[in-house]
């Protein structure tokens, strides 16, 4: 009898978690695909590769408090002035509605700006907009985590 009880306890509990998750969208999906190519990006940035991911109105700003266009950050990227080692997105979540998406994750990096080697976990809000059919990161606004 226990082990009948243990085994429908079992079946219930992955019956229960396998019902909560939700099927990714083909927009959502598309999201996903470009919150990636920008996290590689971010790694290893060339202009071509962060101008086909931003657009030209991009906002991106720190948690410092720091704001940029997308000229002064894509430069800041290419000069290792923002210099990204190894870059994790965890706890991520997308909703997209009509031709808006907003990303949120914490961001856990390895950075090396201008030469001085540190860790960093943040939080990241992400907006991105769908032009001529492809996702362009529009406003990404960090901020600091709460201790």
């Amino acid at each position: 009898m226990k082990k009948c009880f243990l085994c429908l306890t079992l079946v219930l509990i992955s019956f229960s978690n396998w019902a909560q998750i939700k099927p990714i969208s083909k927009e959502e999906s598309a999201v996903l695909n470009s919150v990636e190519a920008f996290r590689k990006a971010l790694i290893d940035p060339t202009e071509s590769n962060l101008k086909a991911l931003t657009s030209k109105d991009l906002s991106y700003g720190h948690s410092s408090g720091v704001l940029q266009d997308q000229k002064v950050f894509i430069e800041k990227l290419l000069n290792g002035e923002s210099d990204f080692v190894t870059i994790e997105f965890q706890n991520q979540s997308i909703q997209v509605t009509g031709d808006v998406a907003i990303v949120r994750h914490s961001l856990a990096a390895h950075t090396k700006d201008s030469g001085v080697e540190k860790d960093i976990k943040i939080g990241n809000v992400l907006v991105w907009q769908k032009q001529k059919n492809k996702w362009l990161l529009i406003a990404r606004q960090a901020f600091k985590l709460p201790q």
